[in-house]
């Protein structure tokens, strides 16, 4: 039995309807990050689960039991929000310890989890100042400290680290999984930033207009997309797509003509409903696209951006036909702005996608 279950949620505000439905379970001790768009509903859902928005229809539960129909307070979850939502005239020990003074739990309980909390998160010599005098860093630990002390089932986090600048932002999140592997807990965390689902999560649920496209592993998503807008979504830089049609269709494999007459052999299993000169879309990872023109379907474009990170370099092309193309390529890569090249694609590494979006199935690597 999932430890979290959610069942047919649905919410709308108004006339507009944010959730359409949702089914999902999460295991106990998961990372589990809700990823999509700006207005997908990531954060709708986790707000009911914690019980600050009400559904209209569905259920919720935890550890077994249903919870959507409690208030927020006894629900076992703890919330952490991109504000942070420290209290400024209370010290770092006093907001840590706020939950556990409304439940009138004992002084010494107290003292002994603000403790703990404040060493697991190294805060220890923070505890006696007030918010203003803390770093956005800082005042992230305290947060999540206050919801460490509280021993939910559920931790919850809304965005946490957008607040922070690009490097803190990778700093707290190799902190945050750190946290998660020492407290064996069940964390559900909201993020619009795919690299932080990547790196973070044991699972990641895609969202989109307010239902589920995918829930996986990080590289299941990664190398097997079940529609074109989770390819899009997961990897950065974002997958390439080139529009073509089927040429020829074999038990194993799909042709493709793409622009300029060029075919591709995709490995992939279609279904009975593919035909010849059915349109597709195929889709290549920037790193399966080779700079210097070797693979098995080679496409010449003309370099408009270079982009040198020191040890890589991004390559952004224009086709023939006016597809934006990304190529990985070395660090000391020689191309520049201007330049045409021609450039090969790995087609096993191809993906492949029907008029609807939907992906053919990718045989076994």
């Amino acid at each position: 039995m999932a430890y979290v279950a959610v069942k047919s949620a649905r919410k709308s505000f108004g006339q507009t309807k944010v959730i359409h439905g949702v089914d999902l379970e999460i295991e106990k001790e998961e990372f589990t990050v809700f990823v999509g768009p700006s207005g997908c509903g990531k954060t709708t859902l986790l707000r009911l689960i914690a019980g600050l928005e009400e559904l209209d229809s569905g259920e919720i539960h935890i550890a077994g039991e249903r919870i959507d129909q409690r208030p927020p307070s006894q629900r076992g979850i703890a919330m952490v929000f991109q504000n942070y939502a420290l209290y400024p005239h209370m010290t770092v020990a006093e907001n840590m310890s706020f939950g556990l003074r409304l439940a009138h739990a004992k002084k010494d309980f107290i003292r002994e989890r603000v403790a703990e909390a404040a060493d697991i998160l190294q805060i220890t010599e923070l505890l006696e100042r007030k918010p203003k005098a803390l770093s956005g860093g800082q005042r992230q630990r305290v947060a999540i400290g206050r919801a460490i002390v509280r021993e939910p089932k559920v931790f919850l986090f809304d965005e946490p680290l957008s607040n922070l600048d690009a490097k803190l932002r990778v700093q707290m999140r190799v902190e945050l999984t750190r946290l998660h592997q020492r407290l064996k807990a069940t964390m559900i965390y909201v993020t619009h930033d795919q690299v932080e689902a990547m790196t973070m999560a044991d699972r990641i649920v895609v969202l989109n207009g307010g239902l589920v496209e995918q829930v996986g592993a990080p590289l299941d998503l990664y190398h097997r997309p079940r529609n074109r807008f989770v390819a899009g979504f997961i990897g950065s830089p974002a997958m390439n797509f080139l529009e073509g049609r089927i040429v020829a269709i074999a038990d194993s494999h799909v042709e493709v003509e793409l622009e300029g007459c060029v075919r591709a052999t995709v490995p992939c299993r279609p279904d009975a409903a593919d035909a010849n000169n059915a349109p597709v879309t195929l889709g290549i990872r920037p790193e399966a696209v080779n700079p210097e023109g070797t693979g098995q379907a080679r496409i010449t474009g003309k370099v408009y951006a270079v982009e040198r990170l020191g040890g890589e370099t991004y390559l952004y092309l224009h086709s023939g036909s006016g597809t934006e193309i990304t190529v990985h390529a070395a660090g000391d890569h020689m191309a520049a702005s201007g330049d045409e090249i021609v450039i090969g694609l790995d087609t096993s590494r191809c993906h492949l996608f029907r008029a609807d979006g939907q992906a053919f199935t990718r045989l076994p690597d």
